[in-house]
This record gives C-alpha cells, sequence and structure tokens, in this order.
C-alpha cells in the first residue's frame, strides 16, 4: 500500500499509518515514548480496535515501534528503524531539513555507487551494456528536466542491476525513492545537459571499456557534481 500518495477514499488504516509513522519519524513522539492508549486513538481516528491494530502492526513492521500487552506501543530507538522502507524514508524526508538531507543522500551514494560501477565494468553482460547505453540515450534526447528523470534513474538502476550481485542491486532500488527526489531538485540547474550528460557518458564509456578503476572514478566524478547541483539549486553548502 501506497501511503505516500494515498487516494481520496484512501482507508482509515492507512491515514493512521501516515499520520502516526511521520509523527515519530518527525521527533513528535521520541524513542522509549508511549503512544497514546488505544482507546485515545480509536477515539481519536473513529475506528475499531483491530484496524488500530491493523496499523500498528504496519509500523511495527516498518521497525518504528513494539507492543507489549499491558505496556502499549513504544517508539523504537532510532537506529532499529528501517530506513530504506519507502515509506519510512519519505517520512525522513518529507521531516529533515532538505540540504540535510540530501547530504546524507549523496554521502551514502558516494560509498555504494563508485563500487556498483567497477563491478558493472567487471560483471555486465553484452546486454546489460547495452541496457546502460539505450538509458543513457533516452537521457540525451529528454527535452525538459522533467523528462530526464526516468531515463536517469534507468541508467543508474541499470550499472546497479549490471554488477549481477543482488545484494547491491536490491539496495540500490530501496534508495530509488530518495534518488528520484534528488534528482528532481538537481536537474533543476542551469546548462544541465553540457554539465550532466558528459559525466555520465564517461561512467558508460568506462563500463563499456570493461575500466573498473575509470567507471569508478567517473562515478565520483558524476556524484561530486550532482553535490553542486544541489548546492546550486537548494542555495545551500552540502560539502
Amino acid at each position: 500500500m501506497d501511503y505516500r500518495k494515498p487516494s481520496d477514499r484512501k482507508s482509515m488504516h492507512s491515514r493512521i499509518v501516515q499520520e502516526l509513522g511521520m509523527q515519530i519519524v518527525s521527533g513528535r513522539f521520541l524513542p522509549d515514548d508511549k503512544l497514546p492508549a488505544e482507546a485515545l486513538l480509536c477515539e481519536e481516528y473513529a475506528v475499531s480496535r483491530p484496524v488500530l491494530r491493523e496499523a500498528t502492526r504496519v509500523l511495527v513492521a516498518k521497525g518504528l515501534v513494539y507492543s507489549k500487552p499491558r505496556v502499549g506501543t513504544v517508539v523504537k530507538a532510532r537506529r532499529e528503524w528501517h530506513m530504506l522502507d519507502p515509506d519510512v524514508l519519505h517520512w525522513l524526508m518529507q521531516s529533515s531539513p532538505q540540504n540535510e538531507f540530501f547530504n546524507v543522500l549523496t554521502s551514502v551514494r558516494s560509498i555504494i555507487e563508485p563500487a556498483a560501477a567497477a563491478l558493472a565494468a567487471q560483471h555486465a553482460t553484452e546486454a546489460d551494456i547495452a541496457a546502460i547505453g539505450e538509458a543513457y540515450q533516452r537521457m540525451e534526447a529528454a527535452p525538459t528536466p522533467e523528462a530526464l528523470l526516468q531515463p536517469d534513474l534507468d541508467f543508474h538502476s541499470r550499472i546497479a542491476d549490471a554488477t549481477h550481485n543482488d545484494l547491491l542491486a536490491n539496495l540500490c532500488n530501496m534508495l530509488s525513492v530518495a534518488i528520484a527526489e534528488a534528482l528532481k531538485h538537481s536537474n533543476q540547474r542551469p546548462n544541465l545537459h553540457e554539465l550532466a550528460l558528459p559525466r555520465h557518458k564517461a561512467i558508460l564509456t568506462a563500463i563499456e571499456n570493461r575500466d573498473a578503476l575509470g567507471a569508478r572514478h567517473a562515478t565520483l566524478v558524476q556524484l561530486d557534481d550532482a553535490r553542486s547541483a544541489l548546492s546550486v539549486v537548494l542555495g545551500a553548502d552540502l560539502s
């Protein structure tokens, strides 16, 4: 269920998950805090206990809370949250200052993506390389920043797939929600094509040439440029 873009007819279950999840991630409820008693939440949302308990189970599954009889529902320590859960990641983006969140995200990308590009250069099949190249061609052809978003995401996700390392590819995929949000901002930079495309092309060329070190370096350069683009658009230092 997508709690980020609920329909007008969304269930009370999804509304409870969305609102309580956001309050926990934003710090309204702190670690070791108890959520309001079941009776109070049932009254506030006008729902039955089974509906509330089902919503609570979703929050438990996301690592945000635990529930015990005669104790209630208690917020877990931040380190236990499932940070890469798409909904938790979305709530983090919504509740954190943009420059702070994107700085953390870029730091994580700078650890993962250069290694992924190096592995792709070593292990990609000809079909993998063709798929990465096809995404790059769509990037070149994109007439607007909005049209560039999906090809850009595809470019990076196909590099991750080309590693043939399922754990790494899955990790990169779990970050895609946050990466998409970052790209929506960084792609608003003036002279986007002139600045961004050569750096992506360098990654592709290194992978085509089976140059693992070159792919790693080209990705670091591209991510440094992405950090600069976010700084320009947000008017903040993301160093």
